[in-house]
């Protein structure tokens, strides 16, 4: 174990754990897959252990683990939990079968009947479905409140606030929350609070991933990840993840062996194997990418504004200056990109119609952080759940060309623009 440390976060990525309790890590060069349903136990005492021990912290060294039934725990997910809380820098990290399966059990397991979630106005669409669809159900509050104005949180947490919610950048605007102001208030708010009563700072980090910001350096409690999204990287494994400090791990566990929202072990060998390893080299292609992209867009007379934090006119520009640095400590602006389209000059429909048909390079789909550059109306699309019309464009940048995008784009731009009435 120890030959690891000292090594780069990049490095051990593509390592991994060079042994481990959990499986046989001495001989393999790829992770094992594990695929069994249920494991012999051999006797009524080792079965007896597994179950007594269930919800305890399972570490790469040690004694090994019991495994009894695949949605308790099991190897191949175990090992990829332990890569997902050393590369966020937490104690600790429980996966689920999607995103919003492991922000609904981080929700539901810090909160209670009579409590309440402080959340940011702008959420993707599904957790701001979850929050006002399902959370008052079991009796759990909900107030919205711009969570980068102090004053605005302030007033809004109360005693019965158990947590401020929030991802940043923010999906698809990507506005950026400080997260260490954050904190700061939140102690705050704490002072007096018996332990089991503080207030939680959970953040959404998938926009970023742990490659761009480690919310947990600059003061979260609990991190939330889809691993949809950039950390699985290729578009083929649906899953989530929490990464949390040791206290809150037993109850997490509890929950989803009670609720049953696993990560399959198919799901997470691939992730742990193509995903991870490759996560710095995709998110530098697309940083790379992206900044030529949005640069190119902000100089369209048909584009009323962009937002990309690798851009000088971000607003948000210092603080993500701050907060988005990679293991090397370069500056990481991420492979995200919104756009505003001039309606007078091109609907945005119509463009991103134009896009399906023609682009080869973007394709319209309704996920991020793939290989392949992504494109879609957050307003009618992620995000309809808000019922409001937008003229925002979200697009997330993949592997291709830098000239081939732009040439898509401009292609779409050329045959969607309004040409301008002759004056007589």
């Amino acid at each position: 174990m120890a030959r690891k440390q000292g090594y780069k976060m990049t490095t051990r990525l593509v390592h991994g754990p060079e042994h481990s309790a959990k499986w046989d890590f001495e001989h393999h060069v790829t992770p094992p897959l594990s695929s069994s349903t249920t494991y012999r136990l051999d006797s009524a005492e080792r079965g007896s252990r597994g179950f007594a021990e269930f919800g305890r912290l399972v570490r790469d060294t040690g004694d090994a683990p019991v495994y009894i039934y695949d949605r308790l725990d099991e190897p191949t997910r175990s090992i990829l939990e332990g890569e997902l809380a050393d590369v966020e820098g937490g104690d600790a990290c429980l996966t689920f079968a999607s995103g919003m399966a492991a922000i609904s059990a981080t929700l539901m397991t810090l909160m209670q009947a009579g409590d309440e979630v402080v959340a940011h106005p702008t959420l993707y669409g599904c957790t701001h479905s979850l929050l006002v669809n399902w959370l008052p159900r079991f009796g759990m509050g909900v107030q919205r409140a711009e969570i980068g104005d102090p004053d605005a949180l302030r007033a809004v947490i109360s005693e019965r606030t158990r947590v401020i919610y929030f991802e940043s950048p923010v999906n698809p605007t990507l506005e950026m929350i400080d997260i260490a102001a954050v904190r700061a208030l939140v102690d705050e708010a704490n002072e007096g609070r018996p332990e089991e009563r503080k207030v939680q700072i959970v953040i959404d980090n998938t926009f970023a991933t742990p490659f761009c910001q480690r919310p947990l350096e600059h003061g979260a409690d609990v991190v939330v990840h889809s691993l949809t999204k950039n950390l699985g990287g290729f578009g083929t494994e649906i899953g989530g993840a929490v990464i949390c400090p040791r206290w809150l791990l037993a109850a997490l566990k509890l929950y989803r062996k009670d609720l049953g929202g696993i990560l399959a072990s198919k799901g997470a060998w691939s992730i742990m194997v193509y995903g991870l390893p490759t996560l710095a080299l995709r998110l530098k292609r697309q940083q790379h990418t992206a900044k030529k992209v949005a640069t190119w867009l902000e100089k369209q007379e048909a584009v009323a504004r962009v937002t990309y934090p690798g851009l000088a006119s971000y607003p948000w520009r210092e603080l993500a200056e701050r907060q988005h640095r990679d293991w090397d400590g370069d500056y990481a602006p991420g492979g995200m990109i919104y756009f505003e389209i001039d309606p007078t000059r091109v609907e945005a429909e119509e463009f991103v119609d134009e896009i399906a048909r023609s682009a080869y390079s973007i394709t319209l789909a309704v996920s991020l952080g793939h290989t392949k550059t992504l494109i879609e109306l957050p307003s009618s699309m992620t995000h309809s759940v808000y019922g409001q019309p937008g003229k925002g464009v979200r697009l997330s940048i993949g592997l291709e060309s830098p000239a081939d995008i732009i040439a898509d784009l401009k292609a779409a731009f050329a045959t969607c623009v309004r040409k301008p009435h002759p004056v007589h």
